[in-house]
């Protein structure tokens, strides 16, 4: 059941997840959030996602994987004072049936070892009437322009290093197969994309990926299980920069949603 995280905590990692807003990352939860609610948001990261959804809320619970991972929670959400901070395995959370009316996940169960299991213990703490959403990307589902050998290269490699650490990067397609198989009845499935069309759009994530495939923990993996040599990780730096400087550069992120409302 455990997973490695493939993308690890490096500078570059985080430089992409403090983008990260309810409204670009959650927007499909955002309707159905009321202000006396108490949300638990699992794999909260850097907290930027969770303090946008504390202010809409009247208790948000932020969750991580370890205590070091947390304190990047705690330092991203601040001085916001309705949010409380918890390690927790979604696998196994140390919290009574029916505790929370939201329980949200993002970009949390390509990560983990069993997602089944965590949308059924999701699911157990959440009050009836209450709501689980969760958002994955999917990356064969990511198109971009140019058609450049090395994002294919990048691509193959993610996929191959995710998966042989027990995730699913493909996750987004899964959800609702995953939801169906954790018990939900009442599901609604939806996708949405993030797109980087712009000079300003293409160079932060063209940069930002140049740099995390030759310096994070996806980096350290491939060198260390002889899925890349430096030479391959510095020729897939070289093809983001690339298509970052291409005129006509545009890439579309896909990523799969779901809302499972629990029965009254």
């Amino acid at each position: 059941m455990d997973a490695v995280y493939t993308h690890g905590h490096h500078e570059s990692v985080l430089r992409s997840h403090r983008w990260r807003t309810a409204e670009n990352s959650a927007a499909y939860l955002l309707p159905h959030l009321k202000p006396q609610m108490k949300l638990l948001d699992v794999g909260a990261g850097p907290g930027t996602i969770t303090a946008d959804l504390a202010g809409r809320v009247a208790h948000v619970t932020a969750s991580e994987v370890s205590t070091e991972t947390l304190e990047l929670t705690r330092a991203g959400v601040g001085a916001v004072s309705n949010v409380e901070f918890a390690v927790a395995d979604v696998h196994a959370l140390d919290y009574p049936d029916a505790t929370f009316c939201v329980v949200h996940a993002h970009q949390v169960l390509q990560h983990v070892g069993d997602p089944v299991r965590a949308l059924r213990e999701m699911r157990r703490v959440t009050k009836p009437g209450g709501l689980v959403a969760a958002r994955d990307s999917d990356y064969a589902a990511f198109a971009w322009y140019p058609l450049l050998p090395e994002l294919d290269e990048w691509l193959a490699l993610y996929q191959r290093l995710a998966r042989s650490n027990g995730g699913e990067p493909d996750a987004g397609r899964r959800l609702l197969s995953w939801a169906r198989a954790a018990g939900f009845d009442d599901v609604t499935a939806t996708s949405s994309t993030w797109c980087f069309a712009t000079p300003e759009d293409r160079a932060w994530w063209g940069g930002m990926w140049a740099d995390r495939i030759k310096q994070s923990a996806m980096a350290e993996q491939a060198l260390a299980t002889g899925a890349a040599t430096e030479e391959d990780l510095r020729r897939i730096s070289e093809g983001w920069l690339k298509w970052a400087a291409a005129d006509d550069g545009w890439i579309s992120i896909t990523h799969g949603e779901i809302l499972c409302r629990i029965a009254r």
